[in-house]
């Protein structure tokens, strides 16, 4: 494992992650989620569903940046800008995969924040491609890319983007519940196995040559158009609730 896996999943990353509840604080408010059993219930549905979608989303993210890498591609070639396609085309998958315009919204908020500061930390003619390409993508889409710059494979992407779609919320209703924050972790650490198998099937997706022959037809809109779509319209309903809400103590 890479060590900057750690860096990209740690919820200390000054990336605006901890402004987000994932949905858990209009479930809180809903009566959704009141006990770590509902809360247990809560992060296994979003991570099989919302959060597979964004595994997916940053594993073809990571392959991507990792062809348009300087090591990978012609002086000139990709790395030196291009790829505006390829990111255009894989945000825009992200986006068919969000029903609900407040998550659409929520999630290239983060993204945005995300690539700033990485273009900071890990700088690279990759991340200035994509910001070039989408000033605003979704944070899977922005966080494959970083992870790719930062030398993890796309399995480590897959893996932080799984991650982030439980930690978020769980730390969010340890906040707004009172839950005791051990019983919290070991509901996460429950959902162990289930977020390798899904960084694994992730990593395992076929992926597009970005940079096909002149004169022949990209393959990215066929290969991204398999790419997991689970719905959680649960989540979508949360999402429009809590962003027509006067109070709010969290972003999303």
């Amino acid at each position: 494992m890479n060590a900057s896996l750690l860096l990209l999943a740690d919820s200390r990353l000054p990336a605006g992650g901890h402004a987000h509840s994932g949905g858990a604080e209009r479930a809180v408010a809903t009566g959704a989620v009141r006990d770590e059993h509902d809360l247990a219930a809560f992060l296994h549905g979003r991570l099989t569903t919302t959060g597979r979608v964004a595994a997916s989303l940053a594993a073809a993210s990571c392959a991507l940046a990792t062809t348009l890498l300087p090591d990978a591609t012609p002086a000139g070639g990709p790395a030196s800008g291009g790829g505006e396609a390829g990111w255009t085309a894989l945000d825009a998958e992200a986006d068919a995969r969000t029903a609900s315009p407040a998550q659409r919204a929520a999630a290239r908020t983060q993204g945005r924040l995300l690539l700033r500061v990485a273009r900071r930390i890990w700088p690279s003619p990759v991340l200035d491609g994509l910001a070039l390409a989408v000033p605003s993508p979704h944070h899977p889409v922005a966080l494959g890319a970083v992870a790719a710059v930062a030398g993890c494979p796309p399995r480590d992407a897959a893996l932080a983007a799984a991650y982030h779609s439980v930690t978020g919320p769980a730390t969010a209703a340890v906040r707004l519940l009172g839950l005791d924050p051990v019983a919290v972790h070991r509901l996460l650490a429950t959902l162990s196995d289930t977020l390798d198998a899904i960084a694994g099937t992730a990593a395992a997706s076929p992926h597009p040559d970005p940079t096909p022959p002149e004169g022949s037809p990209s393959e990215a809109p066929d290969v991204w158009a398999a790419l997991p779509a689970h719905a959680a319209p649960a989540l979508d309903l949360l999402a429009e609730q809590h962003v027509r809400a006067t109070t709010r103590l969290f972003v999303s």
